[in-house]
Order: C-alpha cells, then sequence, then structure tokens
C-alpha cells in the first residue's frame, strides 16, 4: 500500500479509501438500507489488514444504515487504526442548532468520541450560502475546539466557478473531496479545482474515480483498442493509476462490494505512485476517452434553455443519466440514480411541447421522456 500525505494536516492515509456507500447488500440493491451486515463488516475489515486506513461514510448512506455499520466493523481494535470520514447532511439543516444535534447522533452510530475529518456534504453555491447564513462554521470549529472532529472538510458537486468562491471563502479548510476520473477531468470541480486545492495546501480526496464502476469494465470498443494495443493490465487498475498519477492527491475512495473488487483494488493501490503512469499509458487514456465520447446518445449540451418545464421535470438531468448508460453500456447506477432523485424523472412529461420550441439542439424531447422513464423506473 502507498501512503499520500493528505494537505497540511500532516496525516498519511492509504492511496486507496474503503467507500462506505456501496456496500455488499441482501437484495443486490446498490445502496439499500437492507445492508448484508457479516460480508460488510468482513470487507471492511480486509480492506483494513490490507493496509487501508481511511474509511468514508456518511448520514445519508444505505439510507441511514451505512454508520452503523462501519461502527460494527471498526469494533475489536480496528477504529484506532483508520481515520473515520463522515458527512454533515446539509439537506437536513434547517437551522444552527442541527449541526450539534445530527453529529452527536453520528457519534453515536459510530460508537466514537470523535470523527477525524468531518465534511459538510455535497455543497454548491446554494448550500455554500446557507452555511453562511447559518454560521456553520463557526459551529463547526467549537465542535472541534471540543474535541468531536478533528478537521473540517467538504464535499462537492458543482461548477468549478462555485467551487474556487468555497475554496476560497474559509482558511480553515483541511480537505476536499471531489469527483474526478479521466473522464471528468473538466466536470465540476476537475482538474484546476485539485489544481488550486493542492496550491492552497488543502488535501483531495478522490470520489467516484471508477465512475460509479463504469469505468472497471470496458464496453467492447474499448475492449477492441485494449487488444489492438497489446494492453492486458487491469482496466479499473488504469484509471485508479491515472488520479494517482497526479500530485497532491491523497486518497481515491471506491465502494467495493466483494473480496475480488478489493484484492484487485489493493494490488493497483500498491502500484499508485505519483509520476507512475507512462507515456503509452497516457496515450492510451486520451484514446479511451475519444471511444468513449463517439458513442451515440441523445445530442443534448446540457444548456438549460428548455427549462423550467412546466411539469417540473429536470431534463438535462434526465438526458445526462440516459446518456451515461447508453456511453457506458451499464444502466444499473443511472437507473439508481433516477430512481433516487425524483427531480431526474421523465414520468411527469405531458408532451406538452413548451420545451421543444426552446430547444437549439431541436431534439424531440417530448418523444425521449417516455423512453427515459421506460428504461429506468422500477
Amino acid at each position: 500500500m502507498q501512503y499520500r500525505t493528505l494537505g497540511n494536516t500532516g496525516v498519511e492515509v492509504s492511496a486507496l479509501g474503503m467507500g462506505a456507500m456501496r456496500l455488499p447488500t441482501l437484495d443486490g440493491m446498490t445502496s439499500s438500507a437492507n445492508i448484508d451486515i457479516p460480508r460488510a463488516v468482513a470487507l471492511t475489515r480486509a480492506a483494513i489488514d490490507g493496509g487501508v486506513n481511511y474509511v468514508d461514510t456518511a448520514y445519508v448512506y444505505h439510507q441511514q444504515k451505512s454508520e452503523g455499520v462501519v461502527a460494527r466493523a471498526l469494533a475489536s481494535g480496528y477504529r484506532d487504526k483508520v481515520q473515520i470520514a463522515t458527512k454533515l447532511p446539509m439537506a437536513l439543516v434547517a437551522e444552527t442548532a442541527d449541526f450539534d444535534r445530527i453529529l452527536n447522533e453520528q457519534l453515536t452510530r459510530l460508537q466514537t468520541d470523535h470523527v477525524d475529518f468531518y465534511l459538510f456534504h455535497g455543497i454548491g453555491a446554494e448550500t455554500w450560502e446557507k452555511i453562511q447564513r447559518l454560521d456553520l462554521i463557526s459551529t463547526a470549529e467549537k465542535a472541534r475546539d471540543l474535541g468531536k472532529i478533528g478537521h473540517i472538510c467538504f464535499s462537492f458537486h458543482d461548477s468549478y466557478e462555485a467551487f474556487e468562491t468555497i475554496i476560497n471563502g474559509y482558511d480553515g479548510w483541511s480537505m476536499a473531496q471531489i469527483m474526478y476520473n479521466y473522464m471528468d477531468e473538466d466536470n465540476q470541480a476537475g482538474r484546476k479545482g485539485v489544481e488550486l486545492a493542492v496550491s492552497k495546501g488543502i488535501g483531495v480526496v478522490i470520489m467516484e474515480p471508477l465512475r460509479g464502476g463504469k469505468l472497471s469494465r470496458p464496453i467492447p470498443a474499448v475492449q477492441a483498442l485494449l487488444d489492438a494495443e497489446g494492453y492486458t493490465a487491469g482496466f479499473a487498475e488504469l484509471a485508479l493509476r491515472w488520479v494517482w498519477d497526479q500530485a497532491g492527491i491523497g486518497t481515491a475512495l471506491s465502494g467495493m462490494t466483494t473480496l475480488e473488487q478489493l484484492e484487485q483494488n489493493l494490488d493497483s493501490a500498491d502500484k499508485g505512485v505519483t509520476g507512475g503512469l507512462s507515456d503509452f499509458e497516457h496515450q492510451l487514456i486520451d484514446r479511451i476517452r475519444e471511444v468513449y465520447r463517439e458513442q451515440s446518445g441523445i445530442p443534448c449540451t446540457a444548456c438549460g434553455y428548455c427549462m423550467p418545464c412546466p411539469q417540473g421535470c429536470n431534463i438535462p438531468s434526465a438526458f445526462n443519466l440516459y446518456n451515461e448508460a447508453v456511453i457506458y453500456q451499464y444502466d444499473v447506477e443511472s437507473q439508481r440514480v433516477y430512481n433516487l432523485f425524483s427531480n431526474a424523472s421523465a414520468a411527469d412529461c405531458i408532451q406538452c411541447g413548451v420545451c421543444e420550441e426552446k430547444c437549439p439542439q431541436k431534439i424531440e424531447i417530448s418523444e425521449w421522456m417516455p423512453e427515459i422513464h421506460k428504461k429506468f423506473a422500477n
């Protein structure tokens, strides 16, 4: 296992982190509340025994069951071997007092007197405004001073511009957790966000380095490219090593559900060094990216001109989920997100055609929306 210093914290974290959002379940449904507890405990402990020292969970993961299962896994001395990261669910914070109430509940769930890294969960421009309005930074600092949390951090989902505002808006950030992989190099915070955080001495933790599993299984066109180039190393390993190749990145989280996945990722993490990718591998990733982007889908540019929908449908979001499934030929994650977030639903489309009048791409939206709902609805 390779270890990396997380920004200016001085904390040495394993290159591979254990994500507790996709633990094994009894019903086979990703992120369901029906966690297979014995398997999840065994898997987490096997990760720690293999050198992983960073475990990431959140209040809402597995429908609020993840933290309790993590506590079980970290019993019998395992708590002392790891850094725990968990997150404040911003959607459930309505007033300042909610911070302490929720944090205390999380400490009880996790059966610990402190968490090492406490993150404002999935924030962007709107939630940053809420954090400021409710003075939650000061509240977090008080919790830190009391020893309940070690480091004040945030996870992020918004534009680079919002990321820049947030990271420059508070001098006490210890770590930023962002979505980052070779297909999302220019999305959300992206490479510019990584470089900004690193320049300020802020630790960087990566979520979705395998894009929810999509970069662990090549589609046929990508496999044909790999075969033509004689590339036989692991496909998931290539994506992980692309992240680890970059200076300043701490740990890359993986939501593993099987011991086989864990063993493969542990093997990859042994090679997770900065500057470890060859020129050939960099060029191969560039070509893989091109192949994925050539896959057919709805020609939506997410310009938003079709919005707002009179029925409340989030048209760009629905189109994006559909394109994700088509490009990566993997419906499971897109279906999960579609059914988890109602505003992405195409079910309420009444084919009124208002959106089509405004669409610069002349997409036949009213024909696509029922097809999207048919594809993803449970």
